[in-house]
């Protein structure tokens, strides 16, 4: 892909990941959002995307930060990738936790309860996300898509522990023993 030519605003296509459109230039890569693929880094120098439309200077309406973010939003609550407000238990809500090591004469680790609450809820919406890509992928079968997800299935279970942190039982991880 020409860089010459890439503007941000430029809509793209992706073999993998569908259209989307370029939110940011950096030295060595495109920022682009894609409606399947949600933001992806694109490297300059990749060959697998191709330029859909270009806008056009001094023609028709300017696109700011704020509309491509209204807009991509949209796209994701659409296709139900937005990650939804999730809230820490009460009781959390300040804390910490402290890692000890077992060598005495290392520092221990604290990490804020809020932050750590936040690695947590990303690593379930990725997983969601990763359970929709298999679920509408056209590649897998359905054998091959059932296997996949009886290891995301497990990987719920094995997050369950973390259940105690979340203010709201819907928002639970649920392994396989439970539906």
């Amino acid at each position: 892909m020409d860089s010459i030519d890439i503007k941000v605003g430029t809509r793209v296509e992706h073999p993998r990941y569908g259209e989307g459109i370029i939110a940011r230039i950096t030295l060595g890569a495109y920022e682009v959002y894609f409606e399947q693929g949600g933001k992806m880094e694109i490297p300059k120098t990749s060959t697998n995307i191709t330029v859909i439309e270009s806008p056009e200077e001094g023609k028709g309406e300017t696109v700011t930060a704020r509309d491509l973010r209204k807009a991509i939003a949209s796209v994701l609550d659409e296709y139900g990738t937005l990650p939804a407000e999730v809230e820490l238990g009460n009781k959390w809500i300040g804390g910490k936790i402290v890692m000890y090591p077992s060598n005495e004469s290392l520092q221990p680790k604290e990490i804020p309860m809020e932050t750590f609450f936040k690695k947590i809820v990303m690593v379930r919406d990725r997983l969601r996300v990763l359970e929709q890509n298999i679920n509408s992928s056209e590649t897998l079968n359905d054998e091959e898509k059932v296997h996949i997800q009886q290891y995301i299935t497990r990987a719920y279970g094995s997050l369950t522990t973390f259940n105690v942190l979340f203010a709201d039982k819907d928002d639970y991880f649920i392994g396989s023993g439970k539906k």
